[in-house]
């Protein structure tokens, strides 16, 4: 369970004097309530939780009513936890949290907070402009593949078109509800109530369809000048650089970088698309579980972003740089890099490439730690999805 912190760390941090803030954040449906309410359970602490995630957002003096009551129990107990869910709905959050913090550390209140976001690039803003030095941040993604068997006992083939959302896993009987609960319950709940909601926006129509492009080309690298001619917008690639940030901080679509070099890396010039998680790609697809899996062209896309979302989830919160690298006809999947290690990731998913000998073309550039093959002839991808980042760059 590398993807996700698990509960015994969770709860070790809880149970330490009072120090930090805690801050679960990550995408819709991904379990941080769950893990929240399990900490709860398992902890011998008075606490006290509240959610601001209702229609509208709460006025920011609803969070000193909850921090009130949390301080009633902490001085009646001698130490008391605070849960705040979706806490970034609130106005000024950041703010008021401060204040309040920094009131009890005067008064040496051992009030011990948890503050849970559904947006990483949302919750973010606040913690670094207000509370620096005063938080740890603990990063929640999708489901890993083993999380996904163990729990609900999927199969690699089940994992690649299903991904990692849990709430979700017990709809695959039936694929068309399955299909619609992605849909409307994570992806559209996430571009109106996380991005929309919180964010300006002056073309929301381009950002959804801007979504939808990640999707479809999930794997696969495209200048933000070809994006805004596939989506017949006539926006600058500024726009689309940002609108692309958010859809990542909210855990829907990123786009990867070409790995620094002798050619310095443009942010601007050509990212990769990458979805954070397989389900996205076909739940908008139209394409059954059987009929996916007989479209070879299509699986291998799947295959392909199952790598890189799983890359993204392990290399999340540590010192890795995840990013890809071509130059003119050849290409290299992923490259991971750490201080001097550097790993070139080929996947070998059945797509069709031609010979574009990339890892080779690679490999003359730079030196490498090792070179990875995924799939057939390399490291196979079951071994693969069950294995972190780091462990290919020691």
């Amino acid at each position: 369970m590398f993807a996700r912190p698990s509960l015994d760390e969770l709860l070790g941090r809880l149970r330490e004097p009072r120090r930090f803030m805690q801050v679960l954040a990550g995408p819709r449906q991904v379990g941080k309530t769950t893990l929240a309410h399990q900490a709860i359970e398992a902890l011998d602490m008075a606490t006290h939780f509240a959610s601001a995630d209702r229609p509208g957002l709460e006025p920011a003096a609803w969070i000193g009513q909850q921090w009130d009551l949390a301080r009633l129990r902490a001085r009646e107990a001698g130490t008391a936890l605070l849960v705040l869910d979706e806490v970034q709905k609130i106005d000024r959050w950041s703010d008021v949290i401060k204040a309040l913090w920094d009131e009890d550390s005067a008064a040496d209140l051992d009030l011990r907070v948890l503050l849970l976001g559904s947006s990483p690039l949302l919750i973010q803003s606040g913690l670094t402009e207000s509370l620096a030095g005063r938080f740890e941040l603990i990063r929640v993604a999708q489901w890993s593949f083993a999380e996904m068997r163990d729990a609900f006992g999927w199969d690699l083939d089940r994992y690649v078109y299903f991904g990692g959302y849990p709430g979700a896993a017990p709809l695959v009987d039936d694929e068309v509800r399955w299909a619609t609960y992605i849909r409307d319950a994570l992806i559209e709940t996430t571009i109106s109530r996380d991005v929309l909601l919180m964010q300006r926006i002056a073309k929301p129509a381009l950002l959804r369809r801007l979504f939808q492009l990640g999707c479809d080309y999930s794997g696969q690298i495209l200048s933000y000048n070809k994006m805004l001619g596939q989506l017949q917008d006539a926006g600058n690639t500024t726009t689309l650089a940002h609108y692309l940030d958010l859809l990542s901080g909210a855990g829907l679509v990123t786009g990867l970088q070409k790995i620094a070099g002798a050619e310095a890396r443009q942010r601007a010039s050509s990212p990769k698309l990458q979805v954070h998680d397989t389900a996205l790609m076909t739940a908008t697809a139209g394409k059954s579980f059987e009929s996916a899996r007989e479209d070879r062209g299509f699986w291998g896309r799947l295959v392909e972003s199952a790598v890189g979302a799983h890359l993204l989830h392990t290399t999340a919160g540590r010192i890795i740089d995840l990013t890809y690298w071509r130059h003119r006809d050849k290409e290299v999947d992923f490259v991971l890099e750490r201080g001097e290690a550097v790993v070139p990731i080929e996947v070998k998913s059945g797509r069709a490439r031609g010979a574009h000998p990339g890892t080779a073309a690679f490999c003359k550039r730079r030196e490498v730690t090792r070179r990875l093959l995924v799939g057939e002839g390399g490291v196979g991808l079951e071994e693969f999805l069950l294995s972190p980042a780091d462990r290919w760059l020691t």
